[in-house]
């Protein structure tokens, strides 16, 4: 059984936590200082990209 180690984390890092069964899943979340792009052009892309490889 493979167990995860928690990193060190600043009080400002987000983190989700997911459990599914018996498993807990910890996502950690960061942001980029240098992105060019908005969350929501992000995910504006993500959508049309997945509309257009559907037709």
């Amino acid at each position: 059984m493979i167990k995860a180690v928690a990193e060190k984390k600043t009080p400002e890092t987000p983190a989700l936590v997911k459990r599914i069964g018996k498993t807990s899943y910890i996502v950690n979340v960061h942001f980029s200082d240098t992105a060019r792009e908005t969350v929501a052009d992000k995910l504006k892309r993500i959508i049309v990209s997945d509309d257009e490889l559907r037709k």
